[in-house]
């Protein structure tokens, strides 16, 4: 932000972050790094948010959880290749990727983005999207959007990654509990399990 005080609360709340997730015994914290707008560029954001995740780098090393930086619907980095050059940029294991496979359907495909990013991602979010729909409507369960999920675990089985994926869905309107049910047997089938 070009807001001082904006910009110091965000890197404030990563510093809480990285303090917490060290209490918690978990190696990395999620960070959506900046926006950009019609008022702040993107050369802006770019070159905004290197500079503040570049202050916090000895910190996360400090506290031996990474900052993972998220491709989420905020106009920056659009490709697999920018945000790789961008992690790339602060030449430090503590700056990773938190790939989310529903997120960049809009403009490109998941299984491509594991390849290029490879083992710069550290934590990855599972999630499913209709491209058809083509807004925040577009979310839907596991197995019932466009991921092509076979394609996405034969990528990550390409790159080696064994690390977590979460599930990022919300619970059913009623009866919330039957969710928890249904996510796992979608999980199974993309796990391979089933």
């Amino acid at each position: 932000s070009p807001d001082k005080s904006i910009a110091n609360t965000g890197a404030d709340s990563i510093r809480r972050g990285l303090a917490a997730a060290r209490t918690l015994g978990t190696d990395g914290v999620l960070v959506v790094p900046g926006t950009v707008t019609p008022e702040v560029p993107y050369d802006v954001v770019w070159d905004r948010t290197k500079d503040r995740i570049g202050e916090l780098v000895d910190e996360a090393k400090q506290t031996g959880v990474a900052i993972c930086v998220e491709n989420v619907w905020n106009k920056f980095h659009l490709s697999p290749i920018e945000l790789r050059d961008y992690i790339d940029s602060f030449d430090s294991e503590f700056v990773r990727v938190y790939l989310d496979v529903g997120n960049m359907l809009l403009y490109g495909y998941p299984e491509h983005w594991i390849r290029i990013l490879g083992s710069r991602i550290k934590k990855v979010h599972f999630k499913d999207f209709r491209t058809s729909v083509g807004n925040g409507g577009g979310f839907v369960g596991l197995l019932e959007g466009d991921v092509n999920w076979p394609e996405v675990m034969k990528a990550f089985g390409e790159i080696g990654y064994t690390g977590p994926a979460s599930v990022e869905l919300g619970p059913y309107k009623y009866h919330w509990e039957a969710s928890i049910y249904v996510i796992s047997l979608q999980m199974d089938y993309i796990l391979g399990r089933r």
